[in-house]
């Protein structure tokens, strides 16, 4: 017998009232059970589509992920650090997420939650590769067409180019508890550029 259809307002309600309560009360203050009473629904019904916690987290930061977008200008050392800026600013935010205003904790907050829940539970790992390998897709293929227009060197091993840009910025917030901004990403690009490029090559 085929089980009824999922809601997608039942999922939009309780996406909406879990993403408020994790940005202001953080990881720890994210109670599956007042998500329910805040999107009116059974808790039931949200553990049967999220069984734990660190599945709903994730479910948060998927939705949260689905802004971000990649601008290809036909300029790589313009667009780059402009996407990854982008990745800064949600690991800012999940850094940040239950904090006052003005708190510059370093700790990984949130950051670090995920990367636990991973741990945790198989499924969530595996939601979690395929959230960022959708993310990480988008961003090869913006340095894939620079390749091709010439941009970048024609031997250039993009998947290793990638993972050190998006790499430094998560040993910042996981590791080292240092700011990862506009500034450091276009600091990441030009070194890393450095040796991409034809005329370095």
């Amino acid at each position: 017998m085929v089980g009824r259809p999922r809601r997608s307002d039942v999922d939009e309600s309780v996406i909406k009232a879990a993403t408020e309560l994790l940005l202001t009360r953080g990881y720890a203050g994210l109670s599956p059970d007042e998500v329910a009473e805040r999107a009116g629904i059974a808790k039931t019904t949200l553990y049967r589509r999220w069984p734990t916690k660190d599945h709903l987290a994730v479910a948060i930061v998927n939705r949260l992920q689905d802004h971000d977008e990649i601008t290809d200008t036909g300029d790589i050392r313009r667009d780059l650090p402009a996407y990854l800026e982008k990745i800064a600013a949600g690991l800012n935010r999940m850094r940040a997420a239950g904090r006052a205003p003005g708190d510059d904790d370093p700790s990984a907050g949130t950051v670090a939650e995920l990367v636990a829940a991973a741990a945790r539970h198989p499924d969530v790992g595996e939601l979690e590769r395929q959230m960022y390998a959708r993310r990480n897709t988008m961003a090869r293929a913006l340095l894939e067409r620079a390749r091709d227009r010439g941009q970048l060197r024609a031997d250039l091993d993009i998947e290793a180019l990638f993972d050190q840009l998006a790499g430094a910025l998560y040993y910042r917030v996981l590791i080292t508890g240092s700011p990862v901004d506009r500034a450091y990403a276009e600091r990441l690009v030009d070194t890393a550029l450095r040796g991409a490029t034809p005329e370095n090559g």
